[in-house]
């Protein structure tokens, strides 16, 4: 490694808790070597080759190794920020409804802080990529953009991944009805006839915010709503066959039940209901 530095994390940070939140960190261009303890990603790098960034726990914060000399590493510290969710404060959520009940693990354990991509155009690429399929299929596909759109080692920027058509999403991406809803949201960020970016930090209703989201075909209610909670939005319960399957199991006998009956549960929770029932259906991850 060529660079390193430590930077500071919130009191309560925990790095496992935030790398395995969810998914992510199984999904190209990330690595995880849980035996170290170290996450990796491979970002495009500016008129340069590819830049890996590999961060580890360290007693004074994150530990951030680079893999080449840059001239300015504030960029990469930054997105290292964005993707660990440093400066999300969710006190409210910890002191407010994870205080002497079911959820108190989740306050003194530090957990409820999702891991997300550094740029909202992959997370919503790669939210494209779970819809209607295997977790297999999506680790396939996000493989596949990498490896081909990507030189085998970052994810493609929405350029890039404009100039192929549809087909090359069929045939080579194995993307399925995904294929033409790519092909769009990329020409359209590409011309910067939308900016997802300005989602992270714009002043819309939640309501509004969600639509907005949904007006990108291919975009649903569980995908808008996971799409929210990595922006820091936690209005929706973002509910998939897989986390019904999980509340079943948990709480009803293992019996299907209506989503009524799910949203009623979480209702309590305001708008940080999106994020208690998913530190309720993943508990069992971290025990």
């Amino acid at each position: 490694m060529w660079e390193t530095k430590v930077i500071p994390v919130p009191k309560e940070f925990n790095f496992g808790l935030t790398v395995q939140s969810h998914g992510w960190y199984n999904l190209a261009p990330f690595k995880f070597d849980e035996e170290r303890g170290a996450l990796s990603y491979t970002f495009k790098g500016n008129k340069a080759k590819p830049l890996t960034a590999t961060v580890r726990q360290d007693k004074k914060g994150v530990r951030i190794d680079l893999d080449r000399a840059v001239s300015d590493r504030s960029p990469v510290e930054d997105k290292i920020r964005h993707i660990l969710r440093l400066d999300d404060d969710l006190n409210d959520f910890y002191q407010g409804f994870c205080k002497e009940n079911e959820f108190e693990w989740v306050r003194e354990r530090g957990a409820g802080r999702l891991l997300r991509s550094p740029t909202v155009y992959e997370d919503l690429v790669k939210t494209m990529c779970t819809t209607n399929c295997s977790w297999s299929l999506t680790e396939k596909m996000v493989s596949n953009l990498v490896n081909l759109l990507g030189e085998g080692s970052h994810f493609p920027d929405a350029e890039t991944m404009a100039a192929m058509d549809e087909k090359f999403y069929r045939n080579e991406i194995k993307a399925g009805y995904r294929s033409p809803f790519f092909v769009e949201f990329a020409r359209s960020v590409a011309s910067k006839s939308l900016d997802p970016e300005k989602w992270l930090t714009c002043e819309l209703a939640t309501d509004e915010l969600k639509k907005q989201i949904k007006s990108v075909k291919g975009i649903g209610d569980y995908a808008a709503e996971n799409m929210m909670k990595l922006l820091g939005r936690y209005d929706g319960l973002a509910l998939d066959s897989w986390l019904r399957s999980q509340f079943y199991k948990k709480h009803n006998s293992n019996k299907a039940c209506s989503d009524k009956k799910i949203e009623k549960r979480y209702s309590k929770f305001g708008e940080w209901k999106g994020l208690a029932i998913w530190c309720d259906m993943t508990e069992h991850w971290h025990q």
